[in-house]
């Protein structure tokens, strides 16, 4: 297909642009120069045009678990919130934790055409902690890095022993970080709200001790890290430390995290339990700063659809997860139009460092790059309504929301997978 994108504010952080251009296409490739006979043009005036956005961290919960979401309906969603590619997670029925489920994925995807998937296996066999995963046979089927994901690999030996065999291989261990000895089935902050509530706290020492066992393993190893969903003060600083000293640490954020406090816990919806919890203000301004300075390196949605009947009963009981695919550009947004985030650190967080992070195709609009791409409308207020999600689950707490904007348009090779204009 060829493309002519027209007149949009060209935002590509990997070349320091940010100008009004054109950006043109053909064979799924963006090219320097107009392609002739047969090019359609796309009027983007008033757009962002930004390369593709890649969501490092979602749930498609497939296999096992498809009353939940598909891969079919994540995919949609994910086109419809701008993301041109996904990194599913292995906490599946059964984990993804092999070379054939890893093809597998890759191949339904591809049937299935728009979004990418770059498969995000298991560090241990089965995700039980104690087994270190074949990651030399993972990343020739696909893999592009390993997590537990829903559990953190707490035996010092096991991570340290996966750390030694990613390292080698190039490819990162994103931990989920919560140390069980210390979150001891805590469903919420740890903090005055939980004591006033009754509901068991979860300390930010959970959170915040394995990702100092874990620096410290890097230190030891060389390996790589990725600190998954981010979310207290002092998990922050043991990043901001890491990377001043030179170690091969990186972090993600939610959205959520850059927004929700746990003072809504008083409206006793279950809708706000997540994993992990939401913090007290002070945290969530720090996961703001650190997003903007780069501390934080990227925005992940973990996104995680549950059905109704998954988050019915009271906090002990009800699912963590909330979705984030179709949410996450208009709660960026926000960021951006009471500037706290620039634009270009917005798509350089949700686009270039994640290609980076994890050696993907994209993260720029440089001629000879993939065609992948996404349109956004900074200045068309929306209000959320999750009864017209693409994805199964309508678990958010962002509806009823006013966003500044969304994302309008998302191209995948050259191709349209979702036009919202």
């Amino acid at each position: 297909m060829k493309l002519h994108i027209k007149g949009g504010r060209l935002i590509d952080p990997a070349r320091g642009k940010d100008e009004t251009g054109d950006v043109f296409v053909d064979g799924g490739t963006v090219v320097e120069e107009h392609p002739g006979e047969g090019t359609s043009a796309i009027e983007a005036g008033g757009f962002w045009v930004t390369p593709g956005l890649i969501d490092a961290h979602v749930h498609l919960r497939e296999p096992g678990q498809s009353r939940k979401e598909t891969i079919e309906t994540g995919l949609a969603a994910a086109a419809a919130g701008g993301f041109t590619a996904v990194m599913p997670m292995p906490n599946t029925d059964p984990p993804i934790d092999s070379p054939e489920l890893v093809r597998w994925l890759i191949e339904r995807g591809r049937e299935l055409g728009g979004t990418r998937i770059y498969p995000v296996p298991a560090i241990t066999v089965g995700r039980g902690g104690t087994e270190v995963v074949d990651m030399a046979a993972l990343k020739a089927a696909g893999a592009v890095a390993f997590s537990d994901d829903g559990s953190g690999v707490a035996d010092d030996e096991v991570m340290r022993l996966a750390l030694e065999r990613a390292a080698p291989l190039g490819l990162v261990l994103a931990q989920h970080s919560e140390d069980p000895t210390v979150n001891r089935g805590g469903v919420v902050h740890d903090g005055i709200i939980a004591r006033e509530l009754g509901l068991k706290g979860w300390p930010v020492e959970a959170e915040e001790g394995m990702i100092a066992r874990d620096i410290e393993l890097v230190r030891q190893t060389g390996g790589r890290l990725h600190v998954s969903h981010i979310s207290t003060a002092g998990a922050v600083r043991l990043v901001r430390d890491a990377k001043t000293e030179g170690l091969r640490v990186t972090a993600e954020v939610t959205p959520h995290h850059l927004h929700l406090t746990d003072d809504l816990l008083e409206k006793l919806s279950t809708v706000h339990k997540v994993n992990p919890p939401l913090r007290p203000r002070e945290h969530v301004e720090a996961c703001v700063e650190a997003l903007a300075d780069g501390t934080v390196d990227i925005v992940a949605t973990d996104h995680a659809p549950h059905t109704a009947l998954d988050k019915e009963g009271g906090f002990e009981e009800a699912a963590f997860g909330m979705v984030g695919l179709e949410i996450a550009v208009g709660a960026l947004l926000i960021l951006v139009e009471a500037g706290r985030l620039s634009p270009s650190r917005m798509i350089d967080a949700m686009s270039t460092r994640p290609a980076g992070i994890f050696g993907l195709p994209g993260g720029t609009l440089a001629p000879g790059s993939p065609a992948d791409m996404t349109l956004i409308d900074p200045a068309a207020p929306h209000d959320v309504d999750s009864s017209s999600f693409r994805s199964k689950g309508r678990n958010t707490p962002f509806d009823g929301a006013r966003f500044p904007g969304s994302a309008v348009m998302t191209i995948v090779a050259g191709s349209i997978a979702y036009d919202g204009r």
